[in-house]
């Protein structure tokens, strides 16, 4: 899995770079930042620890298929998990039945089940013992406890009905909402109780709104109206502990419209599928056949500091592992005549080519 390098100037300090924080499901970052998790462990690698409090997270939709759903289903899920207010928009009558299809945490993705038992395989060589460590209280495993910071989503399990009972989630329909006021109060109150202080954080919320230039919607020809609602959402997040992801259909607005709010993003997602048959993708891919999509990075939000994150890879493959768990990974390149490959982003070494020349290497 690629995950980002930070590059670190002069004038900032990283002393906190990822370390533990007192409160569940945050996570504290370089320069002052703080992190939540998508839900999904690989893409918080990807982003170098999640999403950044205070972002706006943008996700372009695939006319084709509804893969921005399951991105949406994780960082909804995960978010509830930890008991962070959950502020859920859609163009459905009935947003709250969407509920019943988060994710719940299952068992691990990697079982380690069957590792050896120091005390049996270890007898002759006791004194060794101190070298691989004293056996440590894990309260944080993926075993489905709620304390983990990323949990192991089983996507064909759903999410214990008491964790979206309760107050913390609040649902809105904007079907046919003739525009985005009543929308932007319910956000500017959601947002309101977590406004962000010099001091600690004591919590942490997301907002959560699907499809939002969707035809169901009387204001989706309204484009500039819509832009004005990103850009005042976009600063209320701001001085706000909260991640707001949005999903939007870049193909059913205007060139301009599209670019105007993928540059509003801090960071931009996008997810694409991938044809039943095409035999020339696979040719070219290793583990086509398991793949379900796409997922493009386009931009990852920095917060308070101008050094760019530059990542390994921007493309990466989405599969289902155990036909449970969503996972991404980094696109292998098929060996060309069958011998061999080498992963992407592996290797630095010039493929070799069948033909003999003059400049072969």
């Amino acid at each position: 899995m690629a995950t980002t390098r930070t590059r670190v100037s002069s004038f900032s300090h990283n002393v906190s770079f990822l370390k533990s924080s007192q409160h569940p499901g945050l996570k504290n970052g370089p320069n002052g930042t703080t992190f939540i998790s998508s839900g999904i462990s690989d893409l918080d690698k990807i982003l170098g620890g999640g999403f950044s409090l205070g972002s706006l997270v943008m996700i372009m939709e695939d006319a084709e298929a509804p893969h921005h759903m399951l991105l949406l289903r994780n960082f909804m899920s995960q978010g509830l998990l930890h008991r962070q207010p959950l502020l859920y928009a859609s163009p459905s009558k009935d947003p709250r039945a969407f509920l019943g299809t988060l994710p719940s945490p299952g068992s691990s993705k990697d079982d380690t089940s069957h590792k050896p038992s120091h005390e049996k395989d270890l007898r002759i060589a006791w004194q060794y013992k101190k070298y691989f460590g004293e056996p440590q209280l894990n309260i944080n495993t993926n075993n489905g406890g709620h304390h983990d910071y990323c949990n192991d989503l089983d996507l064909r399990k759903p999410l214990e009905r008491h964790f979206f009972t309760s107050n913390n989630v609040d649902c809105v329909s904007i079907q046919n909402s003739p525009n985005l006021d009543a929308l932007k109060d319910r956000c500017a109150e959601f947002l309101a109780q977590f406004s962000r202080n010099e001091g600690s954080i004591s919590s942490a919320g997301r907002i959560a709104i699907q499809s939002f230039c969707s035809p169901q919607c009387k204001y989706s020809d309204m484009e500039w109206h819509m832009l004005s609602f990103i850009r005042s959402l976009k600063g209320m997040a701001r001085s706000s502990n909260v991640v707001v992801v949005v999903t939007f259909p870049p193909s059913l607005l205007s060139p301009s419209c599209s670019k105007r709010l993928q540059h509003m993003a801090d960071t931009l997602l996008s997810v694409r599928a991938i044809p039943d048959e095409d035999k020339e993708l696979a040719k070219l891919l290793t583990g086509y056949q398991d793949m379900v999509g796409l997922l493009n990075v386009h931009k990852v939000a920095r917060l308070n500091t101008q050094v760019p994150v530059i990542l390994d890879a921007t493309t990466f493959s989405i599969k289902l592992q155990k036909r449970r768990f969503l996972v991404f990974e980094c696109l292998n390149q098929a060996p060309v005549d069958g011998s061999g490959g080498s992963s992407y982003g592996n290797s630095g070494v010039c493929s070799r080519s069948t033909k003999v020349g003059p400049l072969d290497f």
